[in-house]
C-alpha cells in the first residue's frame, strides 16, 4: 500500500520538476538584429533594433535583473520602454513604438521590439524566468541620412568614412536640433 502511494507519487515530482526548470532563453544576434526565443510557449523570432553608431549593447550572457511593465527613461527624456526586462545596468529588453526601425541598429544600447512582442516576452519571463544572450558584431554601415522613395526608405552609408570635403561626420543630424533620440 505505501509502495504504491510512492510509485503514484513519483511521476507528479518529475512533472512538477520539469515545470520548475522552464526557463525562456532569449538570443540577441547584433549581426542580424533579430531576437530568437525558446519558450515551453514555443520558439520565436523577431526583428529588433540595438546599439546604432557611437552607442554599445553589451554582449555576453545574463539573467533578468528587474523587470517593469512600464518605465520611463530618465536617461533619454522620460521616453517610454514598455514590457521592460532589464539585465545589465540601465540596460534592457523593451518594447518601442519606432516599430519602422526594428532591423537595423537605433538604440542608445538597449534592445528594442515591438511592442506586442515585448509584451509576449515579458509574460514568458514573467511565468518562467529568463536566460539571456547577446552576441554578433554590430552591421557595419553606418547610416546617416534617408529619403522615402516609392513607399520604401532608402538609407545612405558611410561605408567607413569619418570626413566628407574637410567636415566631420555626424551620426546623427537631426540630434543637433531636437535633442537625442529616444530609446
Amino acid at each position: 500500500m505505501r509502495f504504491s502511494l510512492i510509485a503514484s507519487a513519483i511521476p507528479f515530482l518529475f512533472a512538477s520538476v520539469g515545470a520548475a526548470n522552464a526557463t525562456t532563453h532569449i538570443h540577441i544576434n547584433l549581426s542580424t538584429q533579430t531576437m530568437h526565443v525558446q519558450s515551453s510557449s514555443g520558439s520565436y523570432s523577431w526583428p529588433v533594433s540595438t546599439a546604432r553608431a557611437g552607442y554599445y549593447t553589451p554582449r555576453g550572457s545574463f539573467a533578468p535583473t528587474g523587470m517593469q511593465a512600464m518605465h520611463y527613461s530618465r536617461k533619454y527624456h522620460m521616453s517610454p520602454m514598455p514590457h521592460s526586462i532589464f539585465f545589465r545596468g540601465g540596460y534592457a529588453i523593451h518594447g518601442s513604438y519606432e516599430t519602422g526601425m526594428l532591423g537595423r541598429p537605433a538604440s542608445h544600447g538597449c534592445v528594442r521590439l515591438s511592442p506586442g512582442h515585448a509584451a509576449m516576452l515579458y509574460q514568458m519571463v514573467q511565468n518562467e524566468g529568463g536566460r539571456i544572450s547577446i552576441g554578433g558584431a554590430p552591421p557595419s554601415g553606418h547610416y546617416y541620412a534617408s529619403a522615402r522613395r516609392g513607399g520604401g526608405i532608402v538609407y545612405a552609408s558611410s561605408r567607413g568614412r569619418q570626413t566628407y570635403g574637410g567636415l566631420r561626420a555626424i551620426a546623427d543630424p537631426f540630434s543637433l536640433f531636437f535633442g537625442a533620440g529616444f530609446d
